[in-house]
């Protein structure tokens, strides 16, 4: 038996179906979860013809519109596809055409707001191929690939577009944030039109007084000519930050990268250079000097690493050692690896004060960054055959972004909830 409505009162729905019980649980389940879509139906459709206006005169954009008749049409739902007829409206001097309906149940595209929150969520990590997939083995809604990719989007655009004007609440943190990091990195990935190119992401982590990290707010952006509009978003997010934490130390935490310091100085109390990064240059200078002797190799980069992040002289005192080691006879090639280790810890020695960092609890690794280049970008935007154009790779690291940033991906949709989304588009 199909489901059924049974009873109504008012906006109250009492909907009756029935079920057999097999031998197998999946199946069970399966076949379950078959009837819940019909009864999803069954009431979408109730729900979306709540939307709909009696079919009177409106006034939209400061122009009077007449009804044209209820028009049936169809709507994807979480559960399948519902027919409903519903008002739509044109002006008597004819042009483009109005559904209320569809603006008051914040239909997206075809989609529901749940459907296409759903759609996008999934796109932000998977292609539309496997979305499809997944959607129809796992929630029984069959939907074209082409489908996925429209609606996905229509609201990543959406996101896109709204980055610069709306803003969200960081999460309530359970101890006072005593530290913010600010980083900023680059990683590459494949563009249809110029090949390979560099997409930015940034981060902005509270820390606890005891080092520990509490919330990371992630900023992405593709690979535009010039980081203007990178720039711009990290800066948003930054100066957000430090007006809702004003007495927190922010420190830079990056690698040495030229161009990523001077935003990096003018928004931080303190700058570190990322202590994984000075360590592979002492590896490189213990390689060198003790290419013979293995034991003594990782005795001494072992002890320098220590020195590094624990002794406030302990720059000074690895750059000396390393001068010392270039007489020793060790031939040219590794003599300019010693050279090359030495110049970037005399280049880099003001933003090597690991030891105080330690000390305070701040910071000293840009892993977060790091990390974020690969979760952010690499592992949606760099898979085998991908090639992206502009616009395409904005819409899905904007989506991403707002997903791995706690809370924000919520606030998202309820700012479309309550703003609409003709409004918002």
């Amino acid at each position: 038996m199909k489901p059924k409505i049974i009873s109504q009162n008012g906006k109250k729905r009492t909907i009756q179906f029935e079920f057999e019980i097999g031998s197998s649980m999946l199946e069970n389940e399966k076949k379950f979860q078959e009837v819940l879509n019909e009864v999803g139906v069954l009431a979408s459709g109730e729900i979306l013809a709540q939307f709909d206006t009696d079919g009177e005169p409106i006034v939209f954009g400061g122009t009077t519109m007449t009804s044209k008749g209820q028009v049936e049409c169809a709507y994807q739902t979480p559960y399948g596809e519902v027919n409903v007829a519903r008002h739509v409206y044109q002006s008597s001097k004819g042009g483009k055409t109005y559904c209320p309906l569809e603006n008051s149940a914040r239909i997206i595209g075809s989609a529901t707001p749940f459907f296409a929150k759903q759609i996008s969520s999934k796109y932000a990590d998977f292609g539309a191929l496997r979305v499809a997939k997944d959607l129809i083995e796992n929630h029984g809604r069959q939907v074209a690939k082409g489908y996925v990719q429209n609606v996905a989007d229509i609201v990543g655009s959406i996101a896109l577009e709204k980055e610069e004007e709306w803003t969200y609440k960081t999460p309530a943190q359970e101890v006072p944030v005593s530290t913010v990091s600010i980083g900023i990195d680059g990683t590459c990935m494949l563009t249809v039109e110029d090949g390979w190119r560099q997409a930015m992401v940034g981060t902005v982590a509270l820390y606890s007084a005891a080092g520990e990290r509490l919330h990371t707010i992630y900023v992405g952006a593709t690979p535009e000519y010039g980081k203007d509009t990178f720039l711009e978003r990290m800066q948003r997010e930054v100066d957000n930050t430090r007006s809702l934490f004003p007495e927190a130390i922010f420190v830079a935490v990056a690698d040495g990268a030229k161009d990523n310091w001077p935003f990096l100085k003018r928004n931080s109390d303190r700058q570190c250079l990322d202590f994984f990064h000075a360590t592979e240059y002492l590896t490189k200078a213990a390689d060198a000097a003790f290419y013979k002797d293995k034991l003594k190799r990782n005795q001494w980069l072992e002890d320098a690493c220590h020195r590094l992040k624990h002794n406030k002289s302990g720059p000074t005192a690895l750059i000396n050692e390393m001068e010392l080691f270039k007489n020793k006879h060790i031939g040219e090639e590794r003599k300019s690896a010693l050279d090359a280790a030495i110049t970037y810890f005399k280049n880099q020695k003001k933003l090597m004060k690991y030891a105080e960092h330690v000390e305070e609890s701040l910071p000293i690794g840009s892993g977060v960054t790091e990390a974020a280049c690969k979760v952010i970008v690499k592992q949606r935007l760099c898979n085998s055959g991908m090639r992206w154009k502009e616009q395409g790779a904005a819409t899905v690291l904007s989506l991403r972004t707002l997903n791995y940033s706690e809370g924000r991906w919520n606030q998202f949709w309820q700012k479309i909830d309550v703003r609409g989304f003709q409004l918002a588009a």
